[in-house]
């Protein structure tokens, strides 16, 4: 089974380009998401790109406010503060990776924790460990939501996650956890990875090194989560051996087209979920 991530965030962006709709309806209101680039590095161009397309698709007012990579860090934390102010922008994004000079961890904290759509900041990240209701970081959001279409409940299986970033690892684990898996990270630490990855039910894969799953590392009948993009020649990879993986699991996502998709539509379910609960 090849987890087609196109197709589910289709059908996802739908989802919310209804809900909002009915909710415009009824009180003539709808999301509002800003979202802050700084310089012009290319690949966050295009996620800022897809990203304000697909939130003006469902209904979503989406603002992307622009600076030079020369910007001062007190200017970007100036404009954070003003959107924090104003009732129209539900959800504020600051795209990563930042200049050399910007503190990331200053931008993150700025950003009030009920509009933080990334799901970065601390009190959303402490909720989301302490298994409170939270603001869930959407890459690891958009994998949950892949492996759920394989299997619904994930009681007892055995999850391992290469990859220990704030961004996808730790959160994935906390996600996971609480579907009652049993969860190990692993990491380039790891004295044996190939044999911790041959014991995973579900295998997320996150480090950003092309091909590095072979398919010797993979047990039979196991769900692959691929979400590294790797540039090979004139090809885009993941971190998993698609083509010696793919006839030995019962599933895996496809790169390009499997979580990158995901990652876009669970941003524009937070902005909506951000929405409503204000």
């Amino acid at each position: 089974m090849i987890l087609d991530g196109k197709k589910e965030a289709s059908l996802l962006r739908e989802k919310i380009k209804k809900e909002i709709s009915e909710i415009k309806k009824k009180i003539n209101k709808s999301p509002g998401l800003s979202v802050i680039l700084i310089g012009d590095f290319a690949p966050s161009l295009i996620y800022v790109k897809n990203k304000e397309k697909n939130s003006k698709e469902v209904g979503i007012n989406s603002q992307v406010i622009k600076y030079s990579k020369e910007v001062k860090e007190s200017k970007v934390l100036e404009k954070i503060e003003e959107l924090n102010n104003n009732n129209n922008v539900s959800g504020i994004l600051v795209q990563l990776p930042l200049p050399a000079h910007i503190s990331k961890e200053k931008i993150v904290n700025a950003i009030k924790p009920s509009k933080d759509v990334d799901g970065f900041h601390p009190i959303n990240v402490g909720n989301l460990s302490s298994g409170y209701k939270a603001i869930v970081p959407c890459t690891p959001l958009g994998c949950l939501l892949l492996i759920k279409k394989v299997e619904k409940n994930l009681t007892g299986k055995h999850a391992v996650i290469i990859g220990r970033s704030n961004l996808n690892g730790k959160p994935m684990a906390q996600l996971l956890l609480k579907e009652d898996c049993t969860v190990l990270i692993v990491h380039s630490k790891t004295k044996d990875l190939k044999l911790e990855c041959q014991k995973a039910d579900i295998l997320v894969v996150a480090v950003g090194v092309a091909n590095l799953v072979k398919g010797d590392w993979v047990k039979k009948d196991s769900i692959i989560i691929d979400v590294g993009i790797n540039k090979v020649a004139d090809k885009i990879v993941g971190d998993v051996d698609f083509e010696q993986v793919k006839d030995k699991v019962r599933a895996i996502t496809p790169v390009p087209g499997g979580v990158g998709p995901m990652t876009i539509a669970c941003l524009l379910k937070n902005t909506l979920e951000c929405f409503k609960a204000r």
